[in-house]
């Protein structure tokens, strides 16, 4: 039993910019969430720092969570 996979050069400019698209929000919502959770003070945010960082791996549900639920606002 083979496996064929599909190489870059394989798909079609369609599946190339839907990729694209895809990725360029991923990044840019972690990027997102990983600066607003280093500078945000330690008392705005919902649970401990040190277990949003690794949370924030988790694509693309990490860093969606965090911006939705684990920051608190300004008091």
């Amino acid at each position: 039993m083979t496996r064929s996979h599909k190489r870059w050069r394989d798909l079609s400019d369609r599946q190339r910019a839907a990729i694209l698209t895809l990725v360029s929000i991923e990044l840019s919502l972690t990027a997102t969430a990983a600066t607003d959770l280093w500078c945000r003070p330690a008392g705005q945010i919902r649970g401990r720092k040190a277990l949003w960082w690794p949370l924030l791996l988790v694509q693309p549900l990490g860093p969606i969570a965090y911006l939705m639920l684990g920051r608190t606002s300004p008091h």
